[in-house]
């Protein structure tokens, strides 16, 4: 297919996406999932799971093989806009309350769920016929455990935004420890890169360079108050060809160090000052992470083929990798968090939330398949993973709003003089 070919089939493969991810999310939206989940849905429904099975023809002329790279490269565009805006939505300031038990946490949240895994993989995973023949089984142990390990930091954030929780404290505690949580699971996961490819070069350049990148945004925090004054003498167009060669820069850098594009955008944008002028360009980047970021959905739902786990030894691996994660981040989550002494409403509520896995995962497991650390049986495995934990985040919120309410309508007992 030439580029004047590619050209016309990549924009109706757009207006096809973003059509079936707004119908998708306005469903989901009755039951109270947020936009996210239906995007990260709808990219399924599109693929050969859902599209693919029913008009293999549609599938294969809406969405070529020639045109999933585009899609891919265009969609880490809308992911990185997209983490820059969390990253600058952030509120530093609120964390301070929670650091140790936000330490704990995320300590946990990632210890559990990788032990988990690799228990997992041992004790059945040869026989399940997911994992990849030529990788040793340490790798895929390893790997299946870091992306449990994973939480949906992205879309956590959205559903602290969207129901106004990021003043209270678990919202808050969540916040902090998915970030933590993050930055540590993709650190391990160049670390099983580093193993699968022999060399421990890749963990080594990790480390290093996420030492480099905390050293560039504490110079971008000192630097605050001329960047602002700069930024009022300059000119609309100018300021914003300066923060997108910064934000696309620093995604370079962290993909080249090992820690993943959105890692990079979302520390620049928990750095990046703030004054009248910044704001209004910041705001122009929005409609970009909103357009594209359902192209990256779609470019994993067409690796997501749920035929594969049709055989029951994959779909016995699918459940224990289901149970494994809820029980391995939700349950070492809220564990974590009463014995740090949060109340038990705000561990569940905290738990609730680090389980989801969604974005993240996703973005995991397409470094993975194309390293060749993941068969397409264990992709669509774990993309059950990722949907159900973070599908389970915004009913367990509810189910707690709800069963707390009646005790806060009881009467409070008085005491006689």
């Amino acid at each position: 297919m030439t580029p004047a070919e590619l050209a016309p089939t990549f924009f109706l493969a757009v207006v096809v996406i973003l059509v079936v991810c707004r119908l998708v999310g306005r469903l989901l939206q009755t039951v109270g999932q947020p936009p996210v989940v239906g995007e990260m849905i709808a990219g399924v429904v599109l693929g050969p799971s859902v599209l693919g099975a029913l008009l293999p023809g549609v599938e294969e002329s809406l969405f070529p093989q020639e045109l999933r790279p585009v899609l891919y490269v265009v969609g880490q565009i809308g992911l990185v806009a997209f983490m820059f805006h969390v990253g600058w939505d952030f509120r530093m300031d609120r964390l301070g309350g929670v650091a140790r038990s936000a330490g704990l946490v995320s300590a946990a949240g990632v210890l559990v769920p990788v032990l988990l895994g690799v228990v997992l993989i041992y004790a059945v995973g040869e026989r399940t016929g997911a994992l990849a023949e030529d990788v040793p089984l340490v790798v895929s142990a390893l790997f299946v455990g870091v992306a449990l390990a994973v939480t949906a930091f992205p879309m956590l954030a959205r559903i602290i935004s969207e129901r106004n929780l990021a003043g209270t404290r678990f919202g808050s505690l969540a916040l902090g420890s998915g970030a933590v949580d993050d930055a540590v699971a993709w650190i391990l996961l160049a670390g099983v890169f580093s193993i699968a490819g022999g060399s421990a070069g890749l963990v080594s350049l990790a480390v290093a360079g996420g030492f480099g990148l905390v050293l560039v945004m504490v110079a971008v925090v000192r630097l605050h108050g001329r960047t602002a004054l700069l930024a009022d003498r300059a000119t609309p167009d100018g300021l914003l060809l300066t923060l997108v060669g910064a934000l696309f820069l620093v995604a370079w850098y962290t993909d080249e160090i090992g820690l993943y594009a959105v890692f990079g955008a979302f520390c620049l944008g928990l750095v990046f000052p703030r004054s009248e002028q910044l704001d209004r360009t910041v705001a122009t980047l929005k409609p970009v992470g909103t357009v594209f970021l359902p192209l990256f959905f779609t470019y994993s739902g067409l690796n997501t083929d749920f035929t594969l786990l049709g055989s029951g030894p994959v779909l016995l691996f699918t459940a224990g990798c289901v149970l494994v994660a809820v029980l391995g981040k939700f349950g070492a989550c809220w564990l974590a968090a009463r014995i740090a002494g949060e109340p038990n409403d705000v561990a569940l509520r905290v738990g609730a939330l680090m389980n989801a896995r969604g974005l993240m995962q996703l973005i995991a497991l397409n470094l993975g398949l194309a390293a060749g650390i993941v068969t397409q049986a264990m992709f669509s495995a774990l993309v059950v993973v990722a949907i159900v934990t973070t599908v389970m985040a915004t009913p367990l919120l509810t189910f707690f709003d709800r069963r707390e309410r009646p005790r806060e309508s009881l009467p409070r007992p008085t005491v006689d003089a």
